[in-house]
């Protein structure tokens, strides 16, 4: 592997960890001290997944579980739960990145999408059976389809301005 290419993962990793922390500045301010009646999407999540189907290589799994840590413990969550499901959810997107490759965003869309009602649905059942204080149901529900619409976004932003593409054929495998 050549400097610049070791250069450029490195650089992206810290990209991807810099994105990651002004989204979780960006929900942690104070914006609206009433309840809200609404959520908005996980962009972690959706970058997370972007980058995992795209370019695996720059989101290594130790760098994934500890900003998805950090992410449970800034929004109160029970702290490794979210992360664990999150986490196993963008290794099987890696697993099969190198089989999605060749396809249709459509079909890179709709496997984000069934792993991101998975991880939802893990995450409410765990909750469930150890009977702790579920948020309402309406409220994950909504979270899940923001975040399942706003993928193209996150895809978007990642593929036209940060250049994460998808690797060609010959690429990885030199």
């Amino acid at each position: 592997m050549n400097e610049q290419t070791l250069t450029r993962i490195w650089g992206m990793r810290l990209t991807f960890a810099l994105i990651v922390c002004i989204v979780l500045f960006f929900h942690l301010l104070p914006l609206e001290t009433r309840p809200q009646r609404w959520v908005g999407p996980d962009l972690v999540l959706g970058f997370a997944f972007a980058w995992s189907l795209r370019r695996p290589e720059y989101v290594p799994v130790v760098l994934l579980a500890a900003l998805f840590l950090l992410a449970d413990l800034l929004l109160f969550r029970p702290p490794g739960l979210w992360a664990a499901l999150a986490l196993i959810a963008c290794e099987r997107l890696k697993y099969r990145a190198r089989s999605l490759r060749d396809g249709s965003f459509a079909n890179e869309w709709l496997t984000a999408c069934v792993m991101m009602a998975g991880v939802a649905i893990g995450y409410r059942l765990i909750l469930m059976l150890t009977l702790v204080d579920l948020p309402p149901f309406g409220l994950s529900v909504f979270e899940l389809v923001m975040t399942m619409l706003f993928y193209p976004l996150a895809v978007g932003v990642t593929h036209g301005l940060l250049g994460v593409r998808k690797a060609q054929p010959g690429e990885l495998d030199a």
